[in-house]
């Protein structure tokens, strides 16, 4: 775990754009249960220099950019909430744990997952334009 004084800004990053922090593995639990139509995009977010650098970023100017946004923004913080980040993972199989990562559900189904790997090297202007394409297919 790192210390909360660290994560907060990080945090913050997201939940001051309108994304509601799941803490507990109930709190996703009963998002994934009662949100059975339209979108969820869920960021598993992360200290780690990619999530600031592109991720984070990348998010935030994707929901901008575009008129077609997911119906709920959500997310958890890997090393912090780990129940809440084990439930997600959950419902991203058959995808292997990875942070950060942004998965998008659709009536209650993963349509699509961005993995770290997928994060690593790209700027936030590519994993935003990357994320409306999926908005404007899904959402």
């Amino acid at each position: 775990m790192y210390p909360e004084e660290l994560v907060r800004p990080m945090r913050e990053d997201l939940v001051n754009v309108g994304f509601q922090e799941l803490k507990t593995a109930e709190e996703v639990s009963d998002l994934m249960n009662t949100q059975k139509e339209g979108t969820i995009l869920m960021v598993i977010n992360s200290v780690c220099g990619c999530a600031a650098g592109t991720a984070r970023p990348g998010v935030k100017l994707a929901l901008t950019g575009t008129d077609k946004k997911p119906t709920v923004l959500a997310t958890v913080f890997a090393g912090m909430e780990k129940d809440a980040v084990a439930k997600v993972r959950e419902y991203t199989l058959p995808y292997p744990p990875s942070s950060p990562a942004i998965a998008l559900f659709k009536n209650g189904e993963l349509v699509h997952f961005v993995e770290r790997h997928h994060i690593e090297g790209r700027s936030a202007q590519m994993i935003a334009a990357h994320l409306q394409q999926v908005f404007e297919e899904f959402c």
